[in-house]
C-alpha cells in the first residue's frame, strides 16, 4: 500500500510539472491530455486514474497552491490582527518564488480565468477576515467598506505579484514586499514623490 501510494504521488507530481511546463510554453488551449501524459512519460490510464481532464488538473494545480499557502500563512495571521506586520506578505512571494511556474500559470488567467479568480477569492475572503478582525483589535472604525479595501490590496498584490514573477523575481521578496508595506501604509500619494496631504476637490 505505501509503495502504491508513493507512485500514486508520483504520478500526479510528474503529470503536474509536464502540464505546468506545457501551459507557459503553449498555452492551456492548446495542450492536450496526450500531450501532457507524452511530455510525462506515463500512459492516458494513468492521467485519468486521477483527473477525469485538464480542467480538473488545473483545479488542483490552484488547490494544492492555495492549500499550502493557507497553511504557510495560518501562524502568521494572528499577529498581523495587531498591526500590519507584512509577515504573510513576506511568506506569499517566498512560496510563490518556491512554485514560480505553477502561480504563473494560475495569474496569467490561463483555463478562461478560472484559477485566478478562485486564488483571487481565497486572498480577497482572507484579507476581509484579517482586517476586520484588525479594526476590532484595535478598537477603529474602517472609513470605506472593508471587502472594497481588501479587494483594492488584493489586486495591488496580485499585479505586483505577477511582475514579479514574470519579470524573473527583480528584486528580493523581503524588497517588495516592503514596497508593497509602504504603498499600504503610506498610499500612492506617498509613492509617487508627494509630500502632506492631497487636495480634495469640492
Amino acid at each position: 500500500m505505501a509503495t502504491e501510494d508513493r507512485r500514486s504521488r508520483r504520478s500526479r507530481r510528474v503529470l503536474r510539472e509536464a502540464f505546468v511546463a506545457l501551459v507557459l510554453e503553449h498555452g492551456f488551449a492548446s495542450v492536450t491530455v496526450e500531450d501532457i501524459t507524452e511530455r510525462a512519460d506515463l500512459s492516458r490510464a494513468t492521467f485519468y486514474g486521477h483527473y477525469t481532464d485538464r480542467d480538473a488538473l488545473l483545479d488542483s494545480v490552484v488547490t494544492e497552491l492555495i492549500e499550502e499557502m493557507q497553511r504557510r500563512l495560518q501562524p502568521l495571521v494572528a499577529n498581523s490582527v495587531q498591526g500590519f506586520t507584512g509577515k504573510p506578505v513576506l511568506e506569499l512571494f517566498r512560496h510563490a518564488a518556491e512554485e514560480r511556474d505553477a502561480y504563473r500559470v494560475v495569474l496569467r488567467g490561463e483555463g478562461d480565468g478560472r484559477a485566478l479568480r478562485r486564488f483571487v477569492q481565497d486572498r480577497t475572503a482572507a484579507a476581509v477576515q484579517v482586517f476586520s478582525a484588525r479594526a476590532g483589535e484595535l478598537g477603529v472604525t474602517p472609513r470605506l467598506p472593508t471587502d472594497l479595501v481588501a479587494r483594492a490590496w488584493v489586486g495591488e498584490m496580485v499585479q505586483v505579484l505577477t511582475w514579479w514573477l514574470e519579470e524573473e523575481m527583480p528584486q528580493t521578496p523581503e524588497a517588495v514586499t516592503d514596497e508593497l508595506l509602504n504603498l499600504s501604509l503610506r498610499g500612492r500619494y506617498w509613492a509617487s514623490g508627494f509630500d502632506g496631504q492631497p487636495a480634495l476637490l469640492a
